[in-house]
């Protein structure tokens, strides 16, 4: 330890962290600092550090039980929901098996750069979404960013869950509640015909009976967010019952969810096989799948086909929510994150690709069926999972077990994909606050409740505004920018060829030049695009026919801000507590952490701003 005191000024020399020596384990990197007074008399300070603790001087950090505990759990918190029913219509939607073009296109320059990026972000620092900003201080708002913004989708990701099971458990009898309209749910409205477009149908304002189950049967829908009334006990229940799985799925940490995707990131391949065997069978399948595949290279003209792959990309691979810096830093230090992100990010894509043919070929069977065009039955959002594919269920013999057999899915991509954003909370705040990783338990336990708690509004009559508020506002433009910000953290201001000399001494070898071109260049251009055709062409949400009003447009900006703002507010906290200069706040701020100079009696050492750019 350093005795005295040093001013700054008379230091005249620091020497950055040393490369692992030969007779070093991959362990350990030892940190020199040396500083001269201006007498001559040099002062060392040398000590050992250990990349498996979060620093000096803390408990060893837990790692993941096997690798593939750690592979699974990337590949089940990317692969939810939307891989389900949004990219297979997107690709309907958009030029069928054209819309691959723009969205391998944006997979290749932004998708997996940033994938590979926060994966060795978190592996080499191996601290959660705030605490990686060591490197960088003034940007750890945008830890706090990303944490916030996980937490919102918490508070309305779970509800989808809840929906889930209440319609398993509604599927364990002979005949499956959505099949006919004679329920008490049922209004005189409801006709088990199916067109919508028959113009009878429209004239009397006819509802299918899946429809109304969902509406009426489920959520109890009213007539818009002032009428939200209290929460529905079955769907709380539902409610309950995945917050307890969730609770004894993270309370021990990586170690226990690490054993729970097992069950939870492998049973949808294999439902989504068994649903495909069965599919192609059904009369229809096959002009579904065409339909799914069918290339029609003019929309490549469009510019809304584009701006939907690139907006696909930023959602499906899960960047920009912490939770893969959270994942990957409990990986081993030398654990090879390159080859992890090329194999979880491509399984992401291939999944969202093979369950399209899974969806369609249901799809193409309803379209047959019921005599209708195929772009009748082909929707996006939570219709197609709870309203469209449960009635193409109902038709089928053995139509219960089917039921069960696809809600399984449906939870099972739910639940791990949940896991993964409240580790991000959990992780990141545990990290930031070091004395919580003696309460894992109780502070789990505070998250998934609080997490309950707000969940409520989505489960009461008026519910299913609160949920399209919160799933418009809570991780849109929001996110996009928080990856903006991460992105121009790391490559500009950390630096490139640090970042890659990080990665080098992880795996052994630096990033080729199109990872560092993609990091520095591309991906940060990519993303401030993005950012501003998200603020171009914001539309208010809705829900079916109904709109929101201006109240409630309010509110859901004030959610959307309230994480970005965390980003300017961080940087002024930073700057009004450090002393000095501007010019040496600066250099402060900017300087990782690993490089300031020790804290002697409450005053900081900084390196000013001409040390900073001689680094």
């Amino acid at each position: 330890m350093i005795k005295g005191r040093l001013p700054v000024g008379q230091m005249s020399s620091v020497v950055a962290p040393a490369k692992p020596s030969n007779n070093m384990g991959p362990k350990e990197v030892e940190l020199i600092l040396v500083m001269k007074e201006q007498n001559g008399v040099q002062f060392t300070n040398s000590t050992l550090i250990n990349p498996s603790q979060t620093g000096p001087g803390t408990e060893e950090r837990e790692t993941w039980g096997k690798k593939i505990d750690f592979l699974l759990s990337v590949i089940g918190f990317a692969v939810d929901l939307a891989n389900v029913w949004r990219f297979p219509y997107l690709c309907y939607k958009n030029g069928g098996g054209a819309f691959l073009v723009p969205y391998l296109f944006f997979m290749v320059i932004a998708g997996m750069p940033l994938f590979y990026m926060e994966l060795a972000l978190g592996q080499y620092n191996r601290v959660g979404a705030a605490g990686v900003w060591k490197i960088c201080p003034i940007f750890k708002g945008v830890g706090f960013t990303v944490i916030i913004i996980s937490l919102y989708v918490g508070f309305y990701y779970n509800v989808i869950i809840a929906w889930a099971l209440f319609y398993l458990f509604s599927s364990f009898t002979g005949n499956l509640p959505w099949v006919n309209c004679n329920n008490t749910w049922n209004s005189v409205n409801c006709s088990d015909l199916w067109s919508f477009n028959n113009s009878a149908l429209n004239e009397t304002r006819k509802s299918t009976p899946a429809a109304e189950y969902f509406e009426r049967g489920v959520l109890h829908q009213s007539e818009g967010i002032n009428d939200l009334g209290l929460p529905r006990w079955q769907l709380t229940l539902c409610l309950v019952v995945v917050i307890v799985i969730l609770y004894f799925s993270l309370w021990k940490g990586v170690k226990t969810s690490g054993k729970v995707v097992w069950i939870t990131a492998t049973m949808p391949y294999l439902v989504l096989t068994v649903l495909l065997l069965r599919g192609v069978t059904l009369p229809g399948a096959i002009d579904g799948i065409k339909a799914y595949l069918s290339v029609d290279f003019l929309r490549l003209c469009e510019a809304s086909v584009w701006i939907e792959a690139a907006t696909q990309i930023c959602f499906s691979l899960g960047v920009g929510f912490g939770v893969l810096i959270a994942f990957s830093s409990y990986n081993k230090f030398s654990n090879n994150c390159y080859r992890d992100a090329i194999i979880t990010s491509s399984i992401n894509s291939l999944t969202s690709f093979f369950s399209g043919f899974v969806i369609f070929s249901f799809l193409g069977y309803m379209s047959q069926k019921h005599n209708v065009a195929l772009d009748e039955v082909a929707t996006d959002g939570p219709g197609l999972v709870f309203i469209i594919y449960p009635e193409a269920i109902a038709t089928l013999p053995g139509s219960s077990v089917w039921a069960v057999i696809f809600f399984i899915m449906l939870l099972t991509l739910g639940i791990d994909s949940a896991m993964g954003g409240m580790e991000s909370v959990i992780t990141g705040l545990m990290d930031e606050f070091k004395f919580l990783h003696k309460h894992r338990e109780l502070f789990t336990l505070f998250i998934v409740v609080s997490t309950f708690l707000i969940s409520l509004f989505c489960v009461t009559n008026g519910g299913i505004y609160v949920f399209t508020l919160l799933d418009h506002f809570a991780a849109g433009t929001s996110i996009l920018f928080g990856v903006l910000i991460e992105a121009i953290g790391i490559a500009w201001f950390y630096g490139v060829d640090r970042f890659s000399d990080d990665i080098k001494e992880m795996i052994g070898h630096r990033p080729g030049l199109y990872w560092r071109l993609c990091w520095k260049f591309v991906s940060p251009c990519f993303l401030l695009f993005m950012v501003v055709v998200s603020f171009a062409t914001f539309n208010p949400p809705h829900y079916g026919t109904y709109e929101f009003p201006v109240w409630a447009n309010v509110i859901g900006w004030c959610v959307a801000m309230s994480s970005m703002a965390m980003v300017p507010i961080y940087a002024i906290y930073k700057f009004c507590i450090l002393p000095g200069t501007f010019r040496d706040k600066l250099a402060y701020a900017i300087t990782p952490e690993t490089e300031h100079h020790l804290v002697e009696n409450g005053e900081v050492r900084q390196f000013t701003l001409h040390h900073w750019l001689m680094v």
